[in-house]
């Protein structure tokens, strides 16, 4: 990270010994840490983390009353279940079932006394980066949310209004309401993505080689959940357009869309069964081996609003099936409930948008989605249903004869280093993409505005400009044709949340040689980048 936390974190000390403490507290002041708390006793660790709450324990394994075990058992219970509290453990007992019994209660890390002082501070900053990491994406998800409450409620008011409006009209006006907030909602929602996106590639690499199975698994879902969401909300506009020729459609196949989604899912089914005292279960039953050719992560979003649905109709528990299977020149993808059922009117009514059987509690929005993609990709729907019984939705989708790409050639970083000025009126996106841009070599300068941008641009010279739209004083588009004036072969992307919208009008507008949608992952970013400074610059390494 471009900060050194060690400046910013509270860290706790527990060790029987007053010289160990003392030794540590000396060595982080040292190193800049500002903010220590050691204490002998370790019966009064708990405590202390209540009151002190610390970024970072530092533990020592062999004390009297509650050894370093009892103590990370007695955190793991005390801390929430959405935090992330690192351990380090410090101790001189060296043997690998210690390190298995310290890793398996908790700890994060692990060194043996006596102490290396610089290896100690860097194992502190790892574990350090990645709490830091953890809370800026809760602060993301917090905002998020907001956004959701503050978007959903204008657009329940716009509703309100077009309920008021002749009958002949409703539907026309509801859906073009609905297209405009869309937009407003994409363009929050992409800033937010691209900080989880971003954030979280930046800390799989270390995940990778230092995390549990369980915490990989946990980042590779935020990363791809991220992905997915990418795709949402665009699509809430125009539930019935026609598939466009420049769809990206890749050979998919609907057993492993099927096994990500249930277990993407599964935190939602599981956890409701445990917080209501009832027996909800999602079994799979995937026999189809032929492939359809799809958008991946439009398939996850339909089975994910199925598997919802299939849950919220089920309040007394029961089972979800989820099945593959081959018919007709296709594949059939079924999800079958053992829920309430709908009556016939219900079952005819149910892909309507905004109609809805589960009240206050539905959108209505969830199964129109569902039926626009697979319109789009020329299936159909089939729902069969009996009130109190349950209900299946079969989706037909044609299978295709080309070979799934198991693989994908990685987006290589430059073999040239350059300079990159940076322009957005979020402090986090210029942080994350400077980190980004640095993390491959380059040398990066960022501005929080356009006049700030141009003053830097007139100063000092850059090889490439990367700019946000939305930003006071100064849009993106004003300040690219501002540095054209000053410097015309500078090449300027421009990233926005705003991306799909002006992509689909074709052209760059003028001084803009590149569009780059937002959320941006690092091959994304660095793709663009390679693009737009060819041909001088960009070498045959970038795929």
């Amino acid at each position: 990270m471009t900060k050194d936390h060690l400046s910013q974190a509270k860290i706790l000390i527990v060790d029987d010994e007053p010289s160990n403490v003392r030794l540590l507290e000396r060595i982080l002041e040292i190193s800049g840490c500002t903010s220590v708390h050691g204490i002998t006793d370790s019966r009064q660790a708990v405590t202390e983390y209540f009151d002190f709450a610390p970024d970072i324990v530092l533990l020592d394994l062999n004390m009297p009353h509650f050894d370093g075990f009892a103590v990370m058992q007695q955190l793991k219970a005390a801390v929430s279940a959405d935090d992330y509290l690192p351990i380090l453990v410090l101790t001189a007992d060296i043997t690998a079932d210690t390190r298995r019994r310290a890793l398996a209660n908790g700890a994060k890390d692990f060194v043996t006394k006596p102490l290396d002082h610089t290896e100690v501070i860097l194992r502190i900053r790892n574990l350090l980066e990645t709490r830091f990491l953890h809370l800026a994406m809760q602060r993301q998800n917090a905002m998020l949310e907001d956004q959701v409450r503050e978007r959903t409620a204008r657009l329940e008011a716009a509703l309100e209004e077009i309920r008021s409006a002749p009958e002949q009209n409703i539907k026309q006006e509801r859906l073009r309401a609905l297209g405009m907030m869309a937009g407003g909602v994409a363009h929050d929602f992409n800033n937010a993505l691209t900080m989880m996106l971003g954030y979280g590639e930046l800390l799989q690499p270390w995940l990778d080689q230092h995390g549990s199975p369980r915490e990989q698994t946990y980042l590779s879902h935020i990363i791809a959940a991220a992905q997915d969401a990418t795709h949402v909300v665009s699509r809430l506009r125009d539930f019935y357009r026609p598939a466009e020729n420049n769809e990206i459609r890749v050979p998919v196949d609907l057993g492993e869309i099927a096994t990500q989604v249930v277990s993407l899912t599964a935190p939602r089914w599981k956890g409701r069964s445990q917080a209501e005292g009832i027996h909800i279960d999602v079994i799979t039953d995937l026999t189809a081996t032929a492939l359809v050719s799809a958008n991946a992560a439009e398939l996850r979003e339909v089975l994910t609003n199925l598997i919802f649905n299939a849950v919220d109709a089920m309040p007394c528990g029961g089972l979800v099936t989820v099945a593959t299977a081959e018919r007709d020149n296709g594949v059939l993808l079924s999800v079958t409930d053992t829920g309430t059922g709908m009556t016939e009117s219900e079952r005819a009514r149910c892909l309507e948008p905004f109609f809805t059987t589960k009240g206050e509690g539905g959108t209505g929005l969830g199964l129109a989605v569902v039926y626009g993609i697979i319109q789009r990709h020329g299936g159909t729907i089939e729902i069969a249903s009996e009130k109190g019984v349950g209900t299946t939705f079969t989706i037909h989708l044609p299978s295709t004869d080309e070979q799934k790409i198991i693989h994908t050639v990685p987006v290589q970083r430059l073999d040239c280093a350059l300079r990159i000025l940076v322009v957005d009126d979020q402090d986090i996106i210029c942080e994350l993409l400077t980190e980004l841009l640095t993390g491959d070599g380059h040398t990066v300068h960022s501005a929080a505005d356009g006049p700030a941008a141009l003053g830097i641009f007139r100063r000092e010279p850059f090889d490439l400009v990367i700019t946000d739209q939305s930003m006071p004083h100064m849009n993106g588009l004003q300040l690219g044709h501002a540095i054209k004036e000053l410097s015309p072969e500078t090449p300027v992307v421009l990233l926005t949340g705003f991306g799909d919208e002006m992509l689909a009008l074709g052209a760059c507008p003028p001084g803009i040689d590149l569009i780059l949608g937002k959320p941006v992952s690092q091959s994304d970013l660095r793709r663009a980048v390679a693009q737009a400074i060819a041909p001088p610059l960009a070498l045959a390494s970038v795929a």
